[in-house]
């Protein structure tokens, strides 16, 4: 982007910074669908595969563009660059925003994956690192179902058996996925989405994702997508077992619950029907509606942040303030890297 003689310089105060909000990044895929228009109002354009919203991303396939304040029309890779301890405090040493925010919508079941840790990712020479990541379901229709982990001990010899004879979901183990569960999938689990269901989803940010299999299907030009066998199975966590599901809670009218607590990321959710503050710690924090509207302090955009959508509270900010707009309660996740 060219220069902006208004923009401030990156020698001025931290204080320049505010609560950032931006325009989504929409991935199609042949398993997306519509609704994360029908369902959290967010515009699509004409289509019917819309498989993903990054919602906020410093990633090389997609950075997100700021839509309300100075900064306007600038990246978060502009923050990155320029305040990144006003940004990220604790972890200005990254040289980009080491976390990635997206809702996935499953029209379609998806492929039976596993994503690489960082040491394969190296080890491969990839473009990015590894990828652990967490989901928050948002939607699950009555017949939808998610593969998470095998269901008993299993060998290399039994896997590549399966996934010739087609059969390998009948090593994993499956459940139905319910409003409010979450599951923290380090990178090594095997695991499919399936059709019906919506998650909010926090990534390390990296899209290196292995086929195991793909349920023999088809995409619009009549092909077959690549597998990725033998380096799904170099990146596989044998010894892993059943991903159980986390049920939510029934938390209080304040109240905080802890979801995902790893090396990569946290995850808290918050019910509140009173004003709650987040944020602080001298970490970027990202905050998620599941449920409500509510108004963030000193946010430049003037209208409530409602559910689907998100803020990221730069570190330097410090603690921000949380209140319901009409609204009785609100839920929100916070994320953030420890």
């Amino acid at each position: 982007m060219s220069e902006n003689p208004t923009l401030p310089t990156p020698a001025a105060s931290t204080e320049t910074l505010y609560p950032l909000r931006f325009e989504p990044t929409l991935k199609r895929a042949i398993w997306g669908g519509r609704k994360i228009e029908t369902l959290l109002g967010k515009p699509l354009p004409p289509g019917d595969d819309y498989a993903e919203s990054w919602e906020i991303t410093d990633h090389r396939l997609g950075v997100s563009k700021i839509l309300y304040g100075r900064f306007a029309g600038e990246t978060l890779h502009f923050l990155v660059e320029n305040y990144p301890e006003a940004l990220m405090g604790v972890h200005k040493h990254f040289d980009r925003f080491p976390l990635l925010l997206k809702i996935l919508d499953a029209n379609h079941q998806l492929s039976v994956q596993v994503h690489p840790d960082d040491d394969l990712a190296d080890s491969l020479c990839l473009t990015d690192g590894g990828k652990d990541e967490a989901w928050v379901v948002l939607e699950s229709e009555p017949d939808s179902f998610i593969f998470t982990g095998f269901r008993f001990p299993v060998t290399e010899k039994i896997i590549r058996q399966a996934i010739e004879e087609g059969a390998l979901e009948t090593l994993l183990y499956r459940f139905h996925p319910e409003v409010g569960q979450s599951l923290y999938l380090p990178a090594g689990t095997v695991h499919s989405l399936g059709a019906g269901v919506m998650i909010a989803e926090i990534q390390q940010s990296s899209d290196h994702t292995f086929r195991l299999y793909d349920w023999n299907r088809l995409d619009k030009t009549g092909k077959t997508r690549e597998l990725h066998i033998e380096e799904g199975i170099r990146a596989l966590t044998w010894d892993q077992g059943k991903i159980i599901p986390h049920k939510e809670l029934p938390l209080g009218d304040n109240s905080q619950e802890t979801l995902v607590s790893c090396d990569k990321f946290v995850t808290n959710r918050h019910r509140f029907t009173r004003p709650i503050t987040v944020g602080g710690q001298n970490r970027a924090h990202i905050i998620f509606v599941v449920q409500g509207e509510i108004d963030v302090e000193n946010d430049p955009a003037g209208i409530p942040l409602r559910r689907g959508h998100s803020v990221l509270l730069p570190a330097a900010i410090g603690e921000v303030g949380l209140t319901l707009h009409n609204s009785e309660s609100a839920v929100v996740l916070d994320y953030f890297m420890p």
